[in-house]
């Protein structure tokens, strides 16, 4: 493509150029603390002290991070938010679900509820993606799937728990908010997400932040007749989170990029510090577009706007594929829009790792390309 052979001016590079929405930017920190520990726990057993520290020091911060009350644990397992949705079909799900689908990742939790043979088809409340549906009671669904930010399309929903549903779980997906929007404990009952966003780690494991009322429900269905794999066992996964460990083998190596972002958000100043620092970077990149006559926010609601993951559609004279094309010749990755979405945008990753500097620079080199390449960017 012609736009691949244009050359951004040095000055006006971000200082680092990834913008991935997952897996996203790694901090240099976070590598230094894999290299420190390539002695000391890389290549030992996931059933001895140094790994169950590890494991027990990322508990400790998840609480931490999202200030839980008393009597809520974190549990953890292999596998990420998808075998999650399995799990959760096994060791959450009583007997029916509803699920507010408004993207890609919000659908597949439904889907999973869908085929699953001792459920009963769950409820499904959608909304085109650009926005998001509400919850509609339902007096038997025992579980509310919700999602804090729809990774697809840069949508956010404030969490709430829908009135009426005393008894029902609230369960949330929260892979790409988790870190970077605030929630409050007393709307959820299990607050679940996967590391490879805002905490900067390698993908392949589950988090759930789960209420006195989920670990209720978890020991309920785990003592009862159901049929469960072991390794989609929630009951056994809550048992060994408990002793700080995975029922198998995990990926130490995520766990030591997890531990160490979770100690560098802290320092930072904890949730409402991560949150200020993706507030920034998501204020100037929507400002921005709405001041360019060629892009535009995707979600015309601010309110729906997503903190962490920026949709901007641009004009049909400017095609975003030239765009990314030129972008990532110079070094400035993952811009690209969610390839289901099917539209003429670009889709920025604004975790807390990434500085809201380098938002500032990412717009200012598309502005550059926009002003002296455009016959490149053309459809």
């Amino acid at each position: 493509m012609r736009s691949a052979a244009i050359a951004l001016p040095a000055d006006l590079l971000p200082a680092d150029g990834r913008f991935g929405c997952g897996p996203s930017k790694v901090r240099p920190e976070q590598v230094d603390a894999l290299v420190a520990a390539s002695r000391t726990v890389l290549g030992t057993s996931h059933r001895q002290a140094p790994v169950k520290r590890l494991v027990g020091a990322v508990r400790a911060g998840v609480a931490e991070l999202f200030d839980l009350p008393d009597g809520w644990e974190i549990v953890l397992g292999n596998g990420g938010t998808t075998v999650f949705w399995d799990v959760a079909t096994f060791g959450l799900v009583e007997r029916r679900s509803e699920h507010l689908v408004f993207g890609e990742f919000s659908s597949k939790f439904a889907d999973a509820c869908a085929a699953a043979p001792h459920l009963a088809e769950p409820v499904v409340v959608a909304t085109p993606p650009g926005d998001h549906p509400e919850p509609e009671p339902h007096a038997d669904v025992d579980l509310y799937a919700l999602t804090h930010n729809e990774t697809s399309t840069g949508v956010a929903m404030t969490l709430r728990r829908p009135v009426g549903t005393d008894g029902a779980l609230v369960a949330v997906d929260a892979t790409s908010a988790a870190g970077a929007v605030p929630w409050d404990p007393a709307e959820v009952d299990v607050y679940y997400f996967a590391p490879q966003k805002c905490f900067a780690a390698d993908g392949g494991l589950w988090i759930a932040a789960c209420s006195p009322a989920a670990i209720a429900r978890i020991e309920s269905i785990a003592g009862g007749v159901r049929w469960r794999p072991a390794s989609l066992d929630l009951g056994l996964a809550l048992t060994n989170s408990r002793l700080d460990q995975t029922y198998n083998t995990p990926a130490v190596a995520t766990l030591v990029l997890l531990e160490a972002q979770l100690r560098w958000m802290l320092e930072l100043g904890g949730l409402a510090a991560c949150a200020a620092r993706c507030r920034e970077s998501a204020d100037h990149l929507y400002g921005w577009a709405e001041s360019r006559w060629w892009a535009s926010p995707f979600v015309a609601d601010p309110a729906k706007r997503s903190p962490v993951v920026g949709t901007i559609d641009l004009d049909t004279t400017v095609d975003a594929a030239a765009v990314n094309t030129a972008l990532r010749a110079n070094g400035i990755v993952d811009t690209d829009s969610y390839r289901k979405l099917g539209r003429n945008q670009l889709r920025v990753g604004m975790f807390p790792a990434v500085d809201p500097d380098d938002i500032a620079a990412l717009t200012a080199c598309l502005d550059h390309l926009v002003d002296h390449h455009a016959e490149a960017l053309e459809p």
